[in-house]
């Protein structure tokens, strides 16, 4: 069976709202979006790199995450991760999406996803999903233990308000696989499981 693998920026509290940019998401008035580019180094480009390469798959994102990237990527001519991220499937778990997509390559997963997930693994053996952010769908997949691999990108830094990866869920134990730490402080772990 295929398995679902969150990879995510948090930081030491346990945010994962907006690392990318400024106004990538400013809901409940959050002010610190684009914290994770302080700690960009070669060695996170490479350890992504590799991860993504050795978990082929689709990308399985929610609606706010994948209207995000659609913006961004398509539009970064000659980026090796913006090449890698057209060719992929890109499944979109959305309560209110329809239609055509704009970014090639991308589908509608249709209906709940704690039930299509499920099943979408079960029709595609050995083919993996991972979730980039999209953390309203992250964290109801991690409330239906649906998610069997962590790749957490935890940055040395404290912001105090913002929304948590793992508000209102209960994992239970998880096993380390993996873990280093960049020349910026930043712990690459992989958590699996247990």
């Amino acid at each position: 069976m295929s398995k679902i693998i969150a990879v995510e920026h948090l930081t030491l509290d346990g945010v994962m709202q907006a690392p990318g940019r400024a106004d990538e998401d400013t809901r409940d008035g959050f002010p610190d979006g684009g914290w994770a580019h302080r700690h960009d180094d070669p060695m996170q480009a490479e350890v992504l790199g590799k991860h993504m390469a050795a978990h082929r798959g689709a990308l399985l994102l929610g609606r706010r995450t994948y209207e995000d990237f659609a913006g961004y990527w398509p539009r970064q001519a000659g980026n090796p991760m913006a090449e890698a991220l057209d060719k992929t499937e890109k499944i979109v778990a959305s309560r209110t999406g329809s239609g055509p997509l704009p970014w090639q390559n991308s589908t509608w997963l249709g209906g709940e996803a704690v039930t299509a997930v499920p099943e979408l693994r079960r029709r595609q053996p050995g083919r993996n999903l991972v979730v980039l952010g999209s953390g309203d769908l992250l964290r109801s997949l991690m409330r239906h233990d649906l998610v069997d691999e962590y790749l957490l990108l935890i940055h040395p830094l404290v912001l105090g308000t913002g929304r948590r990866l793992f508000d209102g869920v209960a994992l239970g134990r998880l096993r380390s696989a993996d873990s280093l730490t960049t020349g910026t402080g930043v712990v690459i772990t992989t958590y699996r499981r247990g």
